[in-house]
């Protein structure tokens, strides 16, 4: 009888798991399925091409700034009400997004697609701490990275043969089935655990993040089209501003949507600013390869884009095996390691040229995949083994966002330092998919990709030492705690 409940109970929670890493699946093949079909929204939508950039960081910026709220949410009224309620905005929001009719309407309905998102994401890490005891919950990350990488991998190959062979509404089309299913298999397997806290949300300081961070994003993109200029100046020094205003308002708020106070918790505060630091650095490099296949390799998207293929199948393949690791080392080594292998990805890339063989681009993706799917699972283990449990959904929110906010800079970050070797406007048409380059200029605009992954380099050995302070901290804790018995 108790072998029979025992096996139950992991039957359920296997499914459970699918379930979550369905979840992380779609999102994924939404971040890199809709880089593919830039080139013909633009063309369908008759979107201007400084406008089109805001199709991928305006999902990402709301799933930003909303992963702390929604997990907040998720700790008042059930992590598994507020996922479920994710999965059903996000099919809404992908089946408006392929009835989208202009410019603004694209926009709007990725913005409704992020709120599903955020919802998603938000809860996810969460679900997986009340699933699994402290000492598996690196393999379940594990695991949950495999829905990342297999959705990207999917994102790849399902957005070529799609905007190719198909349209590219169909690109937010397909998530309805699978959204679907998904909510009706959840509604079967997920089943609320714990304790529902009481907390306040923070509206005060989600417009003033949200705004800050606009300000600042609208004059680096702004910047990456045109030269400096008074309107620039204004948009970047208003987000600044306001950036420091949120700042004193989270610190006077009693429930604010940013908690520092959870930084007091040992070694919370470099592993969530190594998220941010990792975000920063890993998120622009498939847009940045792909610009350097597309423009200089005269490669189309799609033959550009399966090159990274196996990067992100090899990826898949490292994530639970890394996440046993942080089990039983602990997540400082693998995540710190994983930060590594990035950083010699990243200097692979920085010395592709015109001539470089292909097969280099492929062994840098897989790298790369290696890194990544170290760091991930160790990463988000540490956050929640460190987390109290009636904060699972604010600290499973706060690793989101941190990690968000990198992703959200590094594309325009790294937009903007490609696009000082050549014509900004060029530019940014190669990124879209709408030109290549030929002789001298090639070669130019690849010594301004260089100077791009160099600066991502930097990012990366930050996020390196960050983590790998953390063995310090850990050590010095485990001090005090044996001194104070």
């Amino acid at each position: 009888m108790e072998q029979a409940y025992h096996s139950k109970l992991a039957k359920n929670r296997s499914l459970a798991m699918l379930v979550v890493m369905i979840g992380v699946l779609i999102t994924a093949i939404d971040t890199t399925i809709v880089v593919l079909a830039l080139p013909e929204i633009e063309k369908g939508l008759k979107v201007g091409l400084a406008s089109v950039i805001w199709v991928v960081i305006g999902y990402l910026l709301v799933i930003t700034l909303l992963a702390t709220q929604v997990g907040k949410l998720g700790d008042m009224f059930g992590r598994v009400k507020m996922y479920e309620a994710g999965f059903l905005i996000f099919v809404i929001g992908s089946l408006a997004c392929a009835l989208s009719w202009n410019e603004a309407s694209i926009i709007i309905f990725r913005i409704i697609q992020g709120i599903g998102g955020a919802f998603v994401s938000a809860n996810s890490g969460a679900i997986i701490a009340g699933l699994y005891p402290a000492n598996e919950r690196g393999k379940a990350y594990g695991y949950n990275s495999i829905g990342w990488s297999l959705g990207a991998v999917l994102g790849i190959i399902l957005g070529g043969l799609i905007v190719t062979y198909i349209s590219w509404r169909w690109i937010f089309g397909i998530n309805v089935p699978i959204g679907l299913a998904a909510i009706a298999v959840a509604f079967k397997v997920l089943h609320q655990k714990g304790e529902k806290a009481s907390h306040k949300l923070d509206p005060l300081g989600m417009i003033t993040l949200g705004a800050g961070i606009f300000g600042v994003l609208w004059a680096i993109t702004k910047l990456s089209t045109t030269s400096l200029n008074s309107s620039i100046i204004s948009y970047l020094v208003a987000g600044i501003l306001l950036l420091i205003v949120f700042y004193f308002i989270e610190n006077h708020q009693k429930e604010p949507m940013l908690n520092f106070s959870i930084f007091k918790i040992p070694t919370m505060s470099p592993t969530l600013i190594a998220a941010l630091f990792q975000g920063l650095a890993n998120f622009a490099v498939l847009f940045l390869v792909i610009m350097y296949l597309q423009g200089p390799r005269n490669l189309s998207p799609i033959h550009a884009s399966l090159l990274l293929v196996p990067g992100y199948i090899v990826g898949s393949a490292i994530g639970p095996f890394a996440g046993r690791i942080s089990d039983k080392l602990g997540p400082v080594i693998p995540a710190t390691v994983g930060l590594a292998i990035q950083v010699l990805a990243l200097f692979i890339y920085a010395h592709l040229s015109m001539t470089t063989g292909l097969w280099v681009v492929v062994v840098a993706s897989v790298i790369n995949g290696i890194g990544a799917s170290s760091f991930f699972p160790a990463n988000s283990s540490a956050v929640m083994k460190a987390s109290p449990p009636k904060m699972f959904g604010i600290s499973s929110g706060m690793l989101r966002t941190f990690a968000n906010i990198g992703m959200v800079f590094s594309f325009s970050v790294a937009i903007l330092v490609a696009s000082r070797a050549i014509t900004k406007n060029l530019a940014f048409a190669i990124f879209v998919g709408t030109t290549s380059l030929h002789g001298n200029l090639a070669s130019v605009f690849t010594n301004g990709l260089h100077t791009a992954f160099y600066v991502l380099m930097v990012f990366m050995f930050i996020a390196a030492v960050l983590s790998a302070s953390r063995n310090k901290l850990s050590k010095r804790v485990a001090r005090d705690n044996i001194s104070s018995n």
